[in-house]
C-alpha cells in the first residue's frame, strides 16, 4: 500500500509539473517550466503538499513557486502568501506564483479539483496565479498582478488593498462573494 501510495503521489508530481511548463508568458500570467537538474533549488521547485501546515510553509517567503495541493485541505488560522519569487531565481526572470488546486492527467486535463477553506486568504506575492480548484473563505490581495484562472473559484469576498491593485489583476474564474476596495 505504502508503494502504491508513493508511485500515485509521485504520478501526480510529475503531472503537475509538467503541466506547468511551457513558453514564456507575460508577468499576469507567467508560469515556469519544469526545473532541470542544473536548475533545481528551493525557488524553482514546487511543493506539493497534503496538509495544512505543510501548506503554509509553502506559501510562506521561505516556500516556493508553485505550491500544488493533492486534497481539500481545511485551516483554522489566516494564511499569508508572501515573498517574492523569480523565473529560474535569476534575478532579471518574471515575478510570479502560483496556487494549484488541483490534478491533472498527462494531457494536462483537469481531473479532480481542490477545496481550500481558510478564515482568510492575504497576497502579498506580485503575480500570484490561483488554479482550479476552490478557495473557501475571503481573499485579500495586497500585491499586484493577481490572477484568478478560470478554473477557480473564490468562495467569498475578494477584497483589494486600492484601485491600483485591482486594475492590475486578472479574474477569468468566478468569486461567489463582493468584489471590492477596501
Amino acid at each position: 500500500m505504502k508503494l502504491f501510495r508513493g508511485l500515485l503521489v509521485a504520478g501526480v508530481a510529475i503531472a503537475l509539473l509538467s503541466g506547468c511548463g511551457g513558453n514564456k508568458e507575460s508577468a499576469s500570467n507567467a508560469t515556469q517550466p519544469p526545473a532541470t537538474a542544473e536548475t533545481t533549488d528551493a525557488v524553482t521547485t514546487a511543493s506539493i503538499v497534503n496538509d495544512g501546515e505543510a501548506f503554509v510553509k509553502a506559501v510562506s517567503t521561505e516556500g516556493t513557486w508553485i505550491v500544488a495541493t493533492l486534497n481539500d485541505l481545511t485551516l483554522d488560522k489566516d494564511v499569508v502568501v508572501a515573498g517574492e519569487f523569480r523565473n529560474k531565481g535569476a534575478a532579471d526572470g518574471d515575478i510570479y506564483r502560483k496556487i494549484a488546486l488541483y490534478a491533472q492527467d498527462a494531457d494536462k486535463n483537469i481531473t479532480a479539483q481542490y477545496t481550500l477553506t481558510v478564515p482568510k486568504f492575504t497576497v502579498q506575492s506580485e503575480n500570484l496565479k490561483v488554479q482550479g480548484g476552490t478557495i473557501k473563505g475571503d481573499v485579500y490581495v495586497e500585491a499586484n498582478g493577481f490572477n484568478l484562472h478560470e478554473t477557480a473559484t473564490i468562495d467569498g469576498n475578494l477584497n483589494f488593498a486600492n484601485e491600483d491593485v485591482k486594475a492590475t489583476a486578472v479574474l477569468d474564474g468566478k468569486v461567489t462573494g463582493e468584489t471590492k476596495v477596501q
